[in-house]
């Protein structure tokens, strides 16, 4: 029986009147890590707060292991906060970093030193307990935020935008590293981004905010797969949604049933001899996987589409065929 960790059930915050976290209710499994995702300003972080014990609520409850939190102190609730900026000191050596929460809670030196060691080797910095902050990359100080976040095993990790402040090819590798280092862990964490890549590489479930409210939410395969919505698609990295003709067009071309609309991955159709779709290349771009097309086509407009080799350009006609399993039809609206 899978143990209960976070639940949050008609949970509301309000400021000045307005609701910005509206009704949400949600799960998390002890054991498992939840992306709360969402643009900026959908209330994802106020949330993260709530849960924290740092936002009142104005409705609602919060529960971990069963126990109602209202009127928990932040610093009773076991749980840990990382931030996007780490916020390390500055003055004090990566090992008195990780080690300063087991040392306010006056954990014997011994044990706390080997906690450290055993800390930096699972972040992957083993030796680095003697730098200085300031020496390391910003991808290093967000390990030791975390290893920090960790000492005391927390009941659970909030972590908001953790990885935002780091360049997109090392948010990239350390978004999969943080996975590893939470499952080896056996963390419950909950995670607030506003990047979808970074919350399907972490998280085993994903909920989608928007305007303060739950849109959706499922593993990240289930909401990748069936967006709520059209603009939940749009925000997931779907390059593209089709109603009407077009849609019924584009599913027809994949052998699927219409009646949806439907969004499209950047490569859901390829150049393709026997293609069922016809249009006229507008403009093409080179990238080391593919040639990316936009290509007008009949009955359904401007799309973008992947040519696999080169001698595809702007005004050649093409026929295009659809990868079923780069699309998604979404319910209409």
């Amino acid at each position: 029986m899978t143990e209960t960790g976070l639940e949050l059930d008609g949970v509301t915050v309000r400021f000045d009147g307005t609701p910005v976290v509206d009704r949400v209710g949600m799960r998390l499994p002890a054991g498992a890590v939840l992306a709360v995702l969402g643009p900026s300003g959908c209330g994802k972080s106020t949330l993260l707060r709530a849960v924290a014990g740092l936002e009142p609520l104005d409705d609602g409850v919060i529960r971990y292991a069963g126990r109602d939190l209202h009127g928990v102190p932040t610093h009773r609730r076991g749980f840990a906060l990382m931030f996007q900026d780490g916020q390390l000191f500055a003055h004090r050596s990566v090992a008195e970093n990780v080690g300063y929460p087991l040392r306010i809670r006056r954990r014997p030196r011994r044990e706390s030193a080997g906690r450290v060691e055993e800390l930096l080797s699972l972040v992957g910095l083993e030796g680095y307990g003697d730098r200085s902050p300031a020496t390391l990359s910003g991808g290093e100080r967000q390990r030791v935020a975390l290893a920090r976040a960790l000492a005391v095993e927390p009941r659970l990790l909030l972590l908001d935008e953790p990885l935002s402040a780091l360049d997109s090819s090392l948010r990239s590798r350390l978004a999969g590293d943080l996975r590893s280092i939470l499952v080896a862990a056996g963390t419950t964490a909950l995670l607030v981004t506003h990047d979808h890549d970074e919350a399907f590489a972490v998280a085993d479930r994903i909920a989608l905010m928007r305007s303060g409210r739950l849109v959706q939410q499922g593993t990240p395969g289930e909401v990748w797969r069936a967006p709520a919505d059209a603009e939940a698609a749009r925000f997931l990295g779907y390059a593209s949604v089709l109603d009407g003709d077009p849609a019924r067009r584009v599913l027809a071309a994949a052998g699927l049933p219409t009646g949806h609309q439907v969004a499209l991955r950047r490569s859901a159709l390829a150049v393709a001899e026997d293609g069922p779709l016809v249009g006229t290349v507008r403009s093409a771009r080179a990238t080391p996987e593919a040639l990316r097309l936009v290509v007008d086509v009949a009955g359904v407009g401007e799309v973008e589409a992947v040519a696999h080799g080169s001698g595809v350009g702007p005004g050649e006609r093409v026929r295009l065929a659809v990868d079923p399993g780069r699309l998604a039809e979404v319910p209409m609206d």
